[in-house]
């Protein structure tokens, strides 16, 4: 079943997320959910209080189709630094460069009910903390500067009301095509003149 995804604003993503004693068929059934979610918003991953659950929970799949989950998860190591455009799909349409840790291992629980531990570099890393902050109430706005939030402060308001800044990627893709169209037809049209003006004197000198 498909799940509503709470939106920057929502007071459920700021709550501090509970460890899970135990692993249910309601938590089995979650998860599958939370998978469907995911897939449907084309998202990596997904937390727990992004789908109104605060518990400590997150899935993600990078698009190498291994299902990952995560059960009251930590990271117990941290190297390197990288900087990199991050996205979140509790903020539709933000893009924003984001400093983490270039590699990471942590630990968690997996679905089976079973611990694992997980060395994780580039994308997968970044993932694991990016879900890691939901479960803490951080969110995408809070890793980026003041400054720069003060500049968004607009987009920020459109997202918590429900808008999508997608939108003005298309606006902003068709806006650009039409220019483009225009800038070919104007060639097609400079061609154009320029034929029939060689046209006419070639009629002048035979004439």
């Amino acid at each position: 079943m498909i799940k509503r995804i709470l939106r920057y604003g929502e007071d459920a993503l700021r709550k501090e997320s509970q460890p899970i004693k135990e692993i249910t068929d309601a938590i089995r059934e979650l998860v599958k959910d939370m998978f469907e979610t995911m897939y449907k918003n084309n998202g990596v991953g997904l937390a727990g209080p992004q789908v109104g659950e605060n518990i400590n929970l997150f899935i993600i799949d990078t698009g190498n189709g291994q299902k990952l989950v995560f059960i009251n998860p930590q990271i117990i190591k941290a190297s390197g630094k990288e900087v990199m455009d991050e996205g979140c799909l509790s903020f539709p349409g933000m893009h924003e460069k984001v400093e983490r840790a270039l590699r990471v291992t942590a630990h968690s629980i997996g679905l089976d009910g079973e611990p694992y531990e997980i060395k994780a570099e580039g994308l997968l890393a970044r993932a694991i903390q990016h879900e890691l902050d939901h479960l803490s109430g951080i969110l995408l706005v809070d890793r980026i500067s003041k400054a720069r939030r003060f500049q968004m402060k607009h987009e920020l308001a459109r997202i918590a009301a429900g808008e999508s800044l997608d939108e003005d990627i298309v606006e902003d893709n068709v806006e650009d095509d039409v220019k483009e169209n225009d800038k070919i037809n104007d060639k097609i049209n400079d061609k154009g003149d320029d034929i029939a003006e060689a046209q006419k004197g070639e009629t002048g000198v035979k004439g």
